[in-house]
């Protein structure tokens, strides 16, 4: 077992083992400041919710942000930003100069994607000389349209890995029918396309559902209404979806101070569960029988090492099917 872990080198070495060309546009000129080391590993968020709950003030307390926007909700804050997004290619372009270009910014927020969408249906009606998805025979159209977000997100896990920037992807809320055991329910879910919806929750490290709740004050002091707060959910619920990889507690205040210091005291325990998740994973990667022997005899037990081979894992499987790394 040493000359084992001795042939595979550090952890650098095997996580290097598991380790394009999307033109060029202005960056905008960032508030001069000066870099921070981050306080915790990049940050994979989906933040969703109903109109006007504050997702983009939120987003905005991240550390040194820069906005991609394809609508105009941010005229009210002092944030750099790129000109709004008009196509696809745009979208991409952004990302591509923040991944090769030299900049200052630690976040980056795409606000919103529910707004992306038509530029991306848009990109593949374009690209097949049409005028509708529906128009492309088969369901090929939208086939190609989940294609091309697996490219985006291969683009944003670029920017993650290679400039340690996180992403915060904002979304709006919308309300679907949903059958329980109990019956058939309404819930918030992502107003996206379903098939795109599911690839961002699997690539996403915490899918945060924003709202405002009435708060619970002393009868004495009960004024005509109780005042409201704004509140992320980070667990699965009834009335709402969410999810996280980080135990992070399940209502937050929503100020990124309070989720990043959740987020910054996340140490890996479950050995057996981060293990079982690498051995459902692992056999979809290129390199499958090397990964299986990093886990094996880098990884051992250690909740640490196995939390860190996930995270590497699950990077190259979002670049792999964008086709950015093989």
């Amino acid at each position: 077992m040493r000359r084992a872990r001795a042939e595979l080198g550090s952890s650098d070495e095997v996580l290097a083992m598991l380790a394009t060309s999307l033109k060029s546009t202005a960056l905008p000129t960032p508030a001069p400041s000066p870099r921070k080391a981050p306080a915790l590993r990049p940050q994979r968020v989906v933040l969703y919710g109903v109109e006007g709950v504050g997702k983009s003030t939120f987003a905005s307390q991240a550390p040194s942000p820069v906005f991609l926007c394809a609508e105009d909700g941010i005229a009210h804050l002092e944030v750099d930003r790129f000109p709004t997004a008009k196509s696809w290619v745009d979208v991409l372009e952004a990302i591509r100069v923040l991944t090769h270009e030299e900049h200052s910014y630690e976040t980056l927020v795409i606000d919103t994607l529910d707004w992306l969408e038509p530029l991306c249906n848009e990109h593949v009606c374009k690209l097949a000389g049409v005028t509708s998805i529906d128009a492309i025979a088969y369901g090929k159209g939208y086939a190609e349209v989940v294609q091309q977000w697996r490219g985006l997100l291969g683009a944003l896990e670029m920017l993650v890995r290679t400039r340690k920037m996180n992403v915060l992807l904002l979304a709006h809320a919308a309300v679907r029918h949903a059958e329980g055991p109990r019956g058939n329910f309404d819930r918030y879910q992502l107003k996206l396309y379903e098939r795109v919806a599911d690839l961002i929750r699997l690539w996403c490290d915490a899918l945060l559902f924003a709202r405002k709740e009435r708060v619970t004050i002393e009868l004495a002091r009960l004024p005509r209404k109780p005042p409201e707060a704004r509140m992320l959910h980070t667990e699965e619920n009834g009335p709402w979806e969410a999810s996280n990889r980080l135990a992070l507690p399940p209502v937050l205040p929503m100020d990124w101070s309070d989720f990043s210091a959740a987020a910054r005291s996340f140490k890996p325990a479950d050995a057996a569960k981060i293990r079982a998740d690498l051995t459902a994973l692992i056999p979809y990667l290129q390199e499958a029988v090397r990964a299986a022997q990093v886990m094996r005899d880098w990884a051992g037990d250690d909740p640490a090492r196995l939390f860190q081979l996930l995270d590497r894992v699950r990077s190259k499987l979002t670049l792999e099917a964008a086709g950015l790394e093989s």
